[in-house]
């Protein structure tokens, strides 16, 4: 049980009231500054308290995070509960989508209340974390009842079936990163999308998933290597305030003399992590590219060159969420500048409607969508334990490019 509200006097309505405001604030400054950037200060202060009243509602942060968290997986659980009624796996999937876009219009014009992003969770500590990743395993074997039952794709096992549940999980939870770029009143149409893609797939006429892994691209390591896989790897789990430099040499088995005998500070390191994934990013798009061929074919062999890269020696690369909680000297550029990177793959996408290689498709939202599933293969083994790096793009990408009800 989170502590806090549970000890409170009958639960009256303005009590109610008000710790239903103070969740509106908090998801608000953990959205923008991530669980170790916000204080309770913060949270009081924007509800009219003082610190010291607030804790009569929630004594620490991490339980008011992790209501917030709860909060919003109550409210996908809800939207579970609408479409299980519906026979159809396909429909159910186009009418959850449908509602989860229908419900971020109304919170991007204040017509429901805020719900806090999941692209943080992983930063919870102990012993909050355990009734949030409870609830969130329950909303992920939920859904992937739902959306991919066993008799959806016949002979997909158990860990196909999890990677399309995690796909189709990742998605929703990363188009809160770039959902705002569209008006609210447009989300309902990006939702059809989102849902035909995902149904439907790619490919246009003729194109075939390829056996062939394409090639890596080769990538500039350097003696600082090490120090940048585990700082990107602990900021993937725990956000830029949860890397500190004490967790990154115990990951490496140094001491802090040796991390700063190779780095200057930890963001300078922070900086080139993204900077190593930017670099990643750019040689992949770049090698597809020199490769030619059709749109498909640039589109999946970049694709998945870059899931491979999540679990091979130079990944994993740094995920979405880790724009959350970035120092202010990086807020402005690195976001900007990831946000390029993906949209690129919105040209092969472009070349491959124009020669038939993939069928019409929106190419903005589709280049988002793809760049969601690769992001999401840096945390596939969650659902799919040992999965091996042959296999990954199998699991991810080849349900997104075919359509996630087509066989393994």
């Amino acid at each position: 049980m989170i502590d806090g509200a549970a000890t409170a006097p009958q639960q009256t309505k303005r009590y109610a009231a008000k710790r239903e405001a103070i969740l509106d604030a908090a998801v608000g400054h953990f959205n923008a500054r991530g669980i170790r950037g916000t204080s309770l200060n913060d949270v009081a202060g924007s509800v009219g308290l003082v610190t010291n009243s607030i804790t009569y509602y929630y004594r620490r942060k991490e339980d008011l995070a992790a209501a917030c968290y709860l909060r919003t997986l109550q409210w996908h659980q809800g939207l579970l509960d609408r479409v299980e009624p519906l026979a159809d796996p396909q429909a159910r999937l186009r009418a959850f989508l449908d509602a989860y876009f229908a419900d971020l219009a109304a919170i991007g014009t204040s017509g429901h209340r805020p719900q806090v992003r999941l692209t943080d969770l992983r930063a919870l500590p102990s012993p909050q974390s355990e009734a949030v990743f409870t609830a969130y395993n329950d909303l992920f074997r939920r859904a992937r009842g739902l959306f991919v039952p066993e008799e959806a794709v016949p002979g997909l096992d158990r860990a196909g079936r999890s990677a399309r549940a995690h796909l189709v999980l990742s998605i929703i939870h990363t188009a809160r990163a770039w959902i705002d770029r569209y008006e609210p009143q447009d989300f309902g149409r990006v939702g059809t999308r989102v849902a035909d893609l995902l149904v439907r797939g790619l490919a246009g006429p003729g194109s075939r998933w390829a056996e062939a892994e394409p090639p890596l691209a080769e990538i500039r390591t350097g003696p600082t290597e090490p120090f940048l896989r585990a700082a990107t790897a602990l900021i993937n789990e725990e956000g830029y305030r949860g890397a500190s430099v004490e967790k990154i040499s115990a990951r490496l088995s140094v001491t802090k003399g040796s991390f700063y005998h190779h780095n200057d500070n930890k963001d300078d390191l922070v900086a080139s992590c993204f900077a190593r994934t930017f670099d990643i990013l750019r040689r992949e798009q770049d090698a597809a590219e020199a490769r030619g061929g059709s749109g498909w074919a640039r589109l999946t062999g970049c694709a998945r060159a870059l899931v491979r890269h999540q679990f091979s020696e130079t990944g994993p690369l740094l995920r979405c969420a880790a724009l959350g909680a970035l120092p202010d000297a990086l807020r402005a550029e690195v976001p900007s500048t990831l946000g390029r990177l993906w949209e690129r793959l919105a040209f092969p996408i472009g070349d491959g409607v124009a020669d038939g290689s993939i069928r019409p498709v929106d190419s903005s939202i589709a280049a988002q969508v793809v760049s969601s599933m690769i992001d999401s293969a840096s945390d596939l083994d969650r659902w799919c334990p040992g999965v091996e790096t042959g296999r990954a793009a199998e699991l991810l990408a080849r349900p997104l490019f075919l359509g996630i009800f087509s066989e393994a």
